[in-house]
């Protein structure tokens, strides 16, 4: 029954909106992944496909593990993510012959040749935020990010 439920006061909801740091986390990250998705959405790519394919430049097969490890991402995530790459024809995936449940993961030619065309892209507007963060801005964003990295 509703009404022998405490109701929290709306100062309590503005003090949440103005202090959590998950909630400060998730909207800068949505406005920046907004800002390259915008910015690539001429050569057909967004931002998670982006870094997903410069996670496969590597002079070797990237695994599914090193590649789920480097974005931070599941499993089920990165395969939904690799399929949409792989109709596309910019992603191969193959069966990893020292594991046959494994996958190795690499970008064809033509993911090269769209990683190579998203690169600049990529390159001017990380240009355009650090300027505009000013003087050891980005590095101290991603040092303070890493440090909740650990920390959790």
């Amino acid at each position: 029954m509703l009404s022998n439920i405490e109701s929290i006061p709306f100062s309590t909801t503005l003090h949440v909106r103005d202090t959590c740091l998950c909630l400060h986390v998730q909207r800068a990250a949505r406005a920046l992944a907004r800002r390259f998705d915008v910015a690539m959405k001429p050569i057909g790519l967004n931002n998670g496909q982006f870094s997903l394919m410069m996670s496969l430049n590597r002079p070797v097969p990237a695994t599914m593990k090193s590649v789920c490890d480097l974005l931070a991402m599941d499993r089920t995530t990165l395969t939904a993510a690799l399929k949409v790459l792989e109709r596309r024809g910019l992603v191969k995936t193959e069966i990893d012959p020292k594991d046959r449940r494994g996958r190795l993961l690499t970008l064809t030619e033509a993911g090269m040749a769209m990683l190579s065309a998203a690169l600049p892209i990529w390159t001017r507007v990380h240009a355009e935020i650090d300027a505009e963060l000013g003087d050891g801005g980005s590095d101290g964003v991603r040092r303070l990010l890493a440090r909740l990295k650990q920390a959790s």
